[in-house]
């Protein structure tokens, strides 16, 4: 999540593509916490979200990925009556500062699968936005990490869907990109960790039927795959520290994260 460089090299070769939805899929409607509501929880240092303990992160000053400020405000992440998580790009009116968003769970996950359902057009990014699900190990930079993430990198030319692997030692990522183009907003997005390979699927709607899945992709043969269990990410942030480039702030909602071990 904390590294770009790779993607320059990779993006030379990948090819794009988009797929149209195959099945259609509602989910339901969420219901947003009107603004006075949300504004009278006080910041938190954590919160519940699917079954589980989540860090709120908050810094007073700047700090990667970007740099950037992060903000536990209600009004940066917050659960709605739903059940739903909202992550939120929004620039502070007094400081003029632009706060991003991050949760982190307590505890940590292996083998298994990690799915997470998603509202927004996530296909739709600014450029300078990054909207991260991964695992990561802090304080090991450039090892134990997966991604999933919506970015164009701070150019438009570039694919705006990208999995992301990092090895448990030694150096060398290996990543691919993709074009997303949606019908909607609603999407489900997963990877697959064993102790031998990391396998990702993205499903137009709130799904995991084979007829609505793109994107499939899996690490190389005899790639070096972390074995740890690591905790799960998700955040919403500026590439570069850079302000969205037409000014807007930015909202998605994770409708639920699910783990099951393998």
């Amino acid at each position: 999540m904390h590294k770009i460089a790779m993607l320059i090299i990779s993006l030379a070769v990948l090819s794009s593509c988009s797929k149209e939805v195959v099945q259609n899929t509602p989910a339901p409607q969420t219901t947003v916490q009107n603004e006075s509501a949300r504004k009278s929880v006080a910041a938190a240092s954590t919160i519940s979200f699917s079954g589980y303990t989540w860090e709120v992160r908050t810094q007073s000053g700047t700090s990667g990925p970007g740099p950037n400020y992060w903000s536990n405000s209600s009004s940066n992440v917050w659960v709605d009556a739903n059940g739903f998580l909202h992550l939120k790009i929004r620039k502070d009116a007094t400081t003029g500062r632009w706060l991003c968003s991050e949760v982190t769970t307590t505890q940590s996950f292996g083998y298994g699968s990690y799915v997470w359902e998603v509202e927004g057009a996530v296909d739709k990014l600014d450029k300078n936005i990054v909207l991260g699900l991964f695992n990561y190990k802090a304080g090991d930079d450039g090892h134990h990490e997966v991604d999933i993430e919506f970015a164009r990198w701070g150019n438009n030319a570039w694919p705006n869907f990208n999995y992301t692997v990092y090895p448990a030692s030694g150096s060398g990522n290996v990543s691919q990109s993709y074009e997303l183009a949606l019908n909607g907003t609603y999407t489900t997005h997963t990877f697959t960790r064993t102790s031998t390979a990391v396998s990702f699927k993205g499903y137009h709607g709130h799904t995991t039927a084979p007829a609505n899945a793109f994107f499939p992709w899996t690490t190389p043969s005899g790639y070096n795959v972390s074995t740890l269990a690591l905790p799960v990410h998700m955040n919403l942030w500026l590439y570069g520290g850079n302000a969205p480039s037409n000014q807007t702030e930015v909202e998605i909602i994770i409708h639920s994260f699910k783990f099951t071990a393998a």
